[in-house]
């Protein structure tokens, strides 16, 4: 799920659309409701948040603080303008990157992703392919390349090279489990980050069917299961 930030409900409005025809989830307020937000937020809301985009509003230095308090996703700030100063203080308030208008939605989900691994440490796009396991320090044979190549930017995934057709729903389940590689997900935290802590008419059941369906699909092509599933506990992609 993305946040977006902007004093003009126009401006929220064209970027929530083009989220939309990406099929990724967004929610949008105010400068003056986020604030209330995000210093009540739960902590399973704001695990949930992919990243912050903020619009050009008088605030957003402040706002930007504020995120950083609470959440390591990207922040990213759009400008109706090109200011050097202004970039400046952006950066120093602890926004990852800033994006002149007119942008695309898909250039700012790939943006948002490598500050996602940049910061977090994340070993999902190593040159092999996504979550490439770390060399034996002992000396041992070097780890295989992993078969299965993750993009996070509207893209279908790859096996060995082949992209793989995928339900944006289940493409979007892909992406968060890999990009929590090795990390038990429940359900609640699948179904937030890929639908959206907000959504409305969607039963949190929906994601089992969807996850049933994606380890049949992997399965068959890469001859083993790579998300370990456990009733009542979770998901985990193991790769």
């Amino acid at each position: 799920m993305y946040f977006l930030v902007d004093a003009r409900k126009s401006v929220n409005a064209g970027f929530k659309a083009g989220f939309d025809r990406e099929g990724v989830s967004s929610f949008s307020l105010s400068p003056e409701e986020f604030t209330s937000w995000i210093e009540s937020a739960s902590r399973s809301d704001l695990d949930a948040v992919q990243g912050f985009l903020l619009g050009d509003f008088d605030e957003r230095a402040r706002c930007a603080s504020a995120i950083r308090r609470q959440s390591r996703a990207p922040i990213i700030a759009l400008a109706d303008s090109r200011s050097l100063e202004q970039t400046l203080v952006l950066f120093d308030a602890g926004i990852d990157d800033v994006l002149p208008k007119p942008v695309h939605v898909r250039e700012i989900l790939a943006r948002a992703e490598a500050i996602w691994r940049r910061v977090n440490g994340a070993t999902e796009a190593a040159p092999d392919g996504v979550g490439a396991p770390a060399a034996d320090p002992e000396g041992a044979s070097p780890p295989r390349p992993e078969r299965l190549r993750v993009f996070f930017d509207g893209r279908d995934p790859e096996i060995d090279g082949v992209p793989v057709s995928l339900p944006r729903r289940e493409r979007h389940i892909l992406e968060f489990l890999v990009r929590n590689r090795g990390r038990r997900v429940t359900k609640t935290q699948l179904f937030n980050g890929v639908y959206g802590v907000y959504s409305d008419g969607v039963e949190e059941s929906v994601v089992e069917g969807h996850v049933s369906k994606l380890r049949k699909k992997l399965a068959h092509l890469l001859g083993h299961d790579p998300i370990e599933a456990k009733r009542y506990i979770g998901y985990t992609y193991v790769g």
